[in-house]
């Protein structure tokens, strides 16, 4: 009877060991599964903080390009306000236009600030050809060599990284 007592203390032992083991076992496989799901988780998480950033910039982009697009089209307006500003004028009556003028080329000015467009600095800087678009060369020993000496046509800037449009300019060799 001893034993018999002592066999059944054993199978209930071994018993006991087997399902601590399979404890073990399902305890090492689930951990496995959860660093498996985390790993795909951290992956997916930087797969869309990219794909966050990346939509950002395409938006960005295609706002600035929007911007640049439509700012092109009044530039010629802004030439024009630029050229009659410039004009002496005699009368009075001429005066008074030209002081409307002036206040409309103003507003023109202070919205393309708005939108962040300035103009590309010219005279008196040394040629880019990153912003300058040379169009005529001179030979002039009173200035230094590659310097802006005269615009042409007034180029902008937008956000001080991508030209909206190229200054023409005249370059002293």
């Amino acid at each position: 009877m001893a034993k018999e007592k002592e066999l059944e203390n054993e199978e209930i032992i071994e018993e006991e060991t087997q399902k601590e083991e399979e404890v073990v076992d399902e305890k090492a496989e689930l951990e496995g599964k959860i660093k498996e799901w985390e790993d795909k988780y951290m992956r997916l998480y930087a797969e869309f903080d990219n794909y966050q950033k990346r939509t950002l910039k395409e938006k960005d982009a295609r706002y600035a390009d929007a911007v640049i697009d439509t700012v092109n089209l009044f530039l010629e307006v802004s030439d024009n306000l630029d050229r009659a500003v410039s004009i002496t004028v005699e009368t009075e009556e001429a005066k008074k236009v030209l002081e409307g003028v002036e206040l409309v080329k103003k507003q023109m000015s202070d919205i393309l600030t708005k939108l962040d467009v300035t103009p590309i600095k010219a005279v008196g800087e040394e040629f880019d050809p990153n912003v300058h678009n040379a169009v005529m060369h001179i030979e002039d020993e009173t200035v230094t060599d590659n310097t802006v000496v005269e615009e042409l046509q007034k180029g902008y800037i937008y956000k001080n990284e991508r030209v909206v449009r190229y200054s023409m300019v005249k370059v002293a060799n």
